[in-house]
Parts: structure tokens; sequence; C-alpha cells
């Protein structure tokens, strides 16, 4: 039987004061909407929705 290996969102870096971020943002070059996903710290979380 064949193994699976499991991907974990856990970074080892933020600790628990990380979120996962998903916004649609329209693309420029041909016009269809398209989805921006981070893990960034909380604190962050404003600005990335700001789109800055």
């Amino acid at each position: 039987m064949a193994k699976k290996a499991v991907a974990t969102l856990k970074d080892k870096t933020a600790g628990k004061g990380s979120v996962k971020c998903i916004r649609m943002v329209r693309s420029e070059r041909s016009g269809a909407y398209v989805f921006q996903e981070d893990i960034i710290p909380i604190d962050k979380e404003k600005d990335f929705f700001a789109g800055k």
C-alpha cells in the first residue's frame, strides 16, 4: 500500500498568531478574477485586505 504525504499549514516561525487569508483580485491582463492567498500574522491582516 502506498503512503500519502500530508502537508500542514503550520508555520513554525509565526506560531499560533497566523491566519490564512484569501481575497479575490482582478487580473489586469485577462480581466478574470484570481484568488490571492497567503499565511500572514494576525496584525498584518488589515494591510493584506487593503491591498498593501
